[in-house]
Parts: structure tokens; sequence; C-alpha cells
């Protein structure tokens, strides 16, 4: 096969949760410049049409909210009355919640295990079907589990759930893979570090401080996040299965000492 369309979503089919923003954003761009229809998701309907709107014709808004069963049901089968198939599926949808351990409520802890989770799983579990109707060992449909490096290494601040959830999904990720993979699904994971988000206000706000404690001196950009993520979804990791994709400027893997948070 030709290298020259190794890393093509041309005629692929992708849902991003969370597209609306944030790195759900950068993806569905991504995906859609590669030749693919994406529909996003998000809980606000009006930012999901905006963007849909801004990435023109082949975005289509889906909006949902998947921090339930219910609401990951309801998203499925909206995209599966659209569609007789799904290539790549995206569970790019988070939270994140801080507190001092000795106040840490319980509502803190349920919103984000279940939106991080338990979200995941059963959204990819209803779009099961649809995943594996065109999908072959020699042309696997993708599920892509955004997690985070947090899942992999600690932060300063008190985010017991949001550490505890992100760790959970990537290990979920082999757990998964290692069963779909018989119906020609690839499932692996992709580990953001510092990137300007709502949810990372820091790496937002004071991208220059926080890159000073990264090792390639800056926070991730556009082209890094999208490129990790066609990869992924592209014919390019077809025999990537089950592994988590950090994508961080070396804070994991070649960071030195303590560092500043990403």
């Amino acid at each position: 096969m030709s290298l020259n369309n190794l890393f093509s979503l041309e005629g692929r089919i992708a849902l991003v949760t969370g597209g609306s923003r944030g790195i759900g954003k950068i993806i569905a761009r991504a995906f859609i410049a590669q030749g693919a229809k994406v529909y996003i998701s998000s809980r606000k309907a009006a930012a999901c049409d905006e963007t849909a709107a801004e990435l023109g014709p082949n975005c289509i808004a889906l909006p949902a909210d998947v921090s339930t069963v219910a609401g990951c049901r309801e998203l499925a089968e909206a995209l599966m009355a659209r569609e007789q198939r799904l290539d790549i599926l995206v569970n790019n949808a988070g939270v994140a919640w801080g507190a001092p351990f000795e106040e840490f409520p319980e509502s803190g802890w349920d919103k984000v295990m279940n939106l991080n989770v338990k979200s995941p799983f059963f959204l990819t579990q209803m779009l099961h079907d649809h995943l594996k109707r065109d999908a072959s060992h020699d042309r696997p449909s993708k599920v892509i589990n955004i997690t985070s490096i947090d899942g992999l290494r600690l932060n300063p601040w008190e985010t017991y759930s949001y550490h505890a959830s992100k760790s959970a999904l990537i290990y979920l990720t082999k757990r998964m893979a290692a069963r779909l993979v018989k119906d020609g699904i690839i499932v692996t994971s992709l580990a953001p570090g510092a990137f300007a988000s709502e949810m990372n206000r820091a790496a937002r706000d004071h991208g220059d401080e926080v890159a000073k404690g990264i090792p390639m001196r800056r926070i991730g950009n556009f082209d890094d996040m999208a490129g990790a993520a066609i990869f992924l979804a592209s014919r390019a990791s077809d025999y990537v299965v089950g592994d988590t994709l950090v994508v961080d400027g070396g804070l994991v893997n070649a960071a030195l000492g303590t560092s500043i948070d990403a």
C-alpha cells in the first residue's frame, strides 16, 4: 500500500465528544482536514452549533449530555439514525474537580468518575455494532480515549477523582482493547499534557510560566494535538493496540526533578 495516504481519513465517519472546544475541537478540525466527516457532541447546543458552523459542512452538531448513561444512549441513537457505520470514536468529554482532602465531596467524586470513566465505556458499548459493521483487521475502526498525563503522574493540586479517573481510563483502554480487537476495533488512549483550554486554565492563562517546567520549554499547540490524533485515527497506527500516546513535551518521560504542573 502507498505511503501517500497513510495519514488520510478520507471517507471516514467520526464522532468526537466534547468536540465544541479545546482539545476536542482541535481533533475535529484535524480529522476534517484529513477528509473525515465529523460529528461533534457537546452538552451546550449553542456551542456545538457554533463550532459546526465554523468547521464547515463536514462537521455536524449532535448536542448531548454524555455525563449519564441515558445521555450516552441518546447520542448513540442520534448518530445511528444518521449513519450506518462509525469508523472513529473519540471519547474526549471530561471534567475535573478540586477540593481539600478534608472537604472533598461525594458529588465531586461521582461527577468526575461518571463522565471520565463510566461514559466512555457505555458510549463505546452502545456504538459497538456501528463500529464493527465495516471493521476488519485490515481496516480497523478506532476508539480513542482522551486521558491525561495526570493519569500517569501527580500534579500538585488536590484533584483526587480526576487523578483516579484518568488512571482508570488508561487501564480501561487496555481492557477494552483486548476485547474489541477481536472485532477489528482498535482502542487506544491519548494523554495530553499542557494545552491551553477551559479545563487547563494554568496553561491557558499562564502559558509562559507553565512552559518553564516543561522539557520542550513550551505548552502544546494545535499541530501537536492534531498530529497525534490523526496518527491514532489513521492507517498509520493500525498495529498500535491498547497503548497510551503521551503528548506532553517530555513532562512524564523526560523531566528531571520537580517541575511546575501542566
